[in-house]
């Protein structure tokens, strides 16, 4: 795929799928509305937003990525080639663990123990999805070299220091 055409994919995937299930879903649920179940709760809004950014640089940098690969997040449009560099280097689902790390952030920035639930309700969803259909995915496409992959970078918890092929 073309990297204009891929970047507009990935764009449009990113906003759809992340504005529905990180924005829209918990809005429509009613776990968007501001509490301040403790004092001084305002500095841990704070950490909340803090958060969300945090969580939004491996999401971007993994879409950077599988464009760069000539390909994009959406399945049917995967790139040609493994990804491993960028924030793959580091942890083998970041766009999952980013997304996470932005919905606890949502978590303390509006104070919802509805939101608490939600994010690990989403959390099972995507560890269920990686396991039962991007793993095996890979593991066919890609063979001995995703699988050189998955022993070196682990699932949910980031690396300290980046991993490269073949050291």
């Amino acid at each position: 795929m073309r990297k204009p055409a891929a970047t507009v994919v990935s764009v449009g995937w990113g906003v759809a799928v992340g504005g529905t299930f990180g924005c829209l879903l918990p809005w429509l649920l009613g776990y968007w509305r501001f509490h301040h179940p403790l004092p001084y709760w305002p500095a841990v809004q704070v950490a909340g937003g803090l958060l969300i950014a945090v969580g939004l640089i491996p999401v971007v940098q993994a879409f950077i990525e599988f464009i760069r690969a000539d390909g994009t997040p959406v399945p049917v449009a995967s790139p040609p080639r493994l990804v491993v560099s960028g924030s793959y280097r580091y942890v083998r689902n970041p766009i999952y663990v980013g997304f996470v790390v932005m919905l606890a952030g949502e978590v303390l920035l509006f104070g919802s123990p509805g939101l608490l639930v939600y994010t690990a309700v989403a959390w099972c969803i995507g560890a269920a999805a990686v396991r039962c259909y991007e793993e095996p995915t890979l593991a066919r496409k890609f063979g001995a070299e995703y699988q050189d992959y998955r022993r070196a970078v682990r699932a949910w918890v980031p690396r300290l220091h980046p991993w490269a092929p073949g050291r």
